[in-house]
């Protein structure tokens, strides 16, 4: 009993540490919950101190796994391309009226593994651009929103697959608790100074304003120019309305937008990515004028192929993000096949969209405007990770001296 008990009180805090530290959800504001049908415990947690916190509606979207299956695997060709725009409307609608988006992140990384890349493509793409302009008030920082994990049955078992069954949601629990902080005496305040920390870093990087970062290990050699008055990032934004908040639990990274044409070498990656239920393992990028020119994978190839093939910006980056390799997430030694979790134990890139908040004023220019700034613009954003153990990062400055920023996966200042 007493041990259902603890179980119990981390429970609430987490749910505690989603709303109050993660969103941020105000009284009288309007809240979007999207979550598995599996994660629904959890979601009634949420919406059960959503409310005591006065807030005035919570509306939950549950998405059935076996559902979503049964489309990529059956449903005819005619229809994958569609999508219900009363949907997207409605969601613009929230968005327009302040509402917050709290985001219950637990992908299954075979889910559609047998399904045929083009149709996974299609229903992607025809999503992405359907939701494209709700999608815009989360980027765009004009409302808060957040990304929290629940272990469901599915991901455990990827996770541990050579525990008992009966153990493995439970194991996961255990690293879910440690990760975010949920187990610590004062959960609110670790993550007061917690991103307090990663503020300060942010700061000393966004100073420095350096011309390039020079990515460098036993594979990788890459160059990434960076754009002028670009600002460095971390685990706090503010919503249009002035509200902070904090869009990923756990986060460990800090992070910003490269030069769209800026960037050339070679980056591999050192953690598998799971796209959207397909699992992409030992695959490297080269980049040439900030293109991918050439691509390799061991596994889920036609996958990352369709990726690229999104639209013009899905093969430019949009962003450069610094983690430490001894990160409280890498030292569990797991790896968690959900980028939440493994971008934040592992330095990292994204393909597609840059974030706009990138640069000074970024968040108030048009589009043309930041394109002229050298941002990127895509239907995607897709991290992937490339940080190691012998990851070293430089950073040149304008006068072409460079200085050590990471050596061998740790901080050098």
């Amino acid at each position: 009993m007493e041990e259902q008990e603890q179980f119990q009180k981390l429970f609430d805090n987490y749910a505690e540490i989603a709303l109050s530290v993660g969103v941020n959800v105000q009284p009288g504001q309007r809240m979007i919950v999207q979550a598995p049908v599996s994660a629904a415990s959890f979601v009634h947690k949420l919406v059960e101190k959503a409310y005591e916190r006065g807030v005035r509606e919570v509306y939950v979207d549950y998405c059935d796994e076996a559902l979503m299956r049964l489309k990529y695997l059956k449903q005819p060709e005619e229809g994958l391309g569609e999508f219900p725009m009363w949907k997207a409307k409605g969601y613009v609608e929230m968005a327009e009226n302040g509402a917050a988006l709290l985001q219950v992140y637990a992908p299954n990384p075979r889910l559609i593994r047998d399904a045929h890349p083009d149709r996974v493509s299609v229903v992607n793409q025809t999503r992405a651009a359907a939701m494209r302009a709700f999608k815009r008030y989360a980027i765009e920082d004009k409302i808060s929103w957040s990304m929290v994990s629940f272990p469901t049955r599915a991901w455990a078992a990827s996770v541990f697959p050579n525990l008992p069954p009966s153990e493995r949601e439970g194991k996961l629990w255990e690293y879910i608790f440690e990760v975010t902080r949920v187990n610590r005496q004062d959960p609110i305040q670790a993550w007061r100074e917690h991103v307090e920390h990663l503020a300060a870093r942010a700061a000393i990087l966004t100073e420095k304003q350096y011309a390039k970062l020079h990515f460098t290990s036993d594979k990788t050699n890459l160059t990434v120019e960076l754009p002028a008055e670009h600002v460095w990032k971390s685990a706090k934004a503010v919503s249009a309305a002035g509200v902070s908040f904090v869009p990923n639990i756990p986060t460990e990274e800090v992070f910003t937008v490269p030069s769209k044409r800026g960037v050339n070498g070679t980056v591999y990656s050192t953690r598998p990515l799971n796209y959207n239920g397909v699992l992409i393992e030992d695959f490297s990028f080269t980049f040439q004028g900030g293109e991918v020119v050439d691509f390799t994978a061991a596994k889920g190839r036609e996958m990352l192929k369709k990726l690229l093939e999104t639209d013009e910006g899905a093969r430019f980056l949009g962003e450069v993000a610094i983690v430490p390799h001894d990160s409280p997430i890498s030292n569990t030694g797991v790896l968690f096949f959900n980028t939440l979790y493994d971008e934040n134990a592992s330095c990292h890139l994204a393909l597609g969209f840059a974030i706009p908040s990138g640069v000074k004023g970024g968040v108030n220019m048009t589009r043309a405007e930041r394109e002229a700034r050298g941002l990127n613009d895509s239907l995607v954003h897709v991290d992937f990770m490339i940080g190691s153990a012998n990851l070293d990062i430089d950073g040149e400055r304008r006068d072409g001296e460079r200085e050590p920023i990471l050596r061998n996966g740790r901080w050098a200042f």
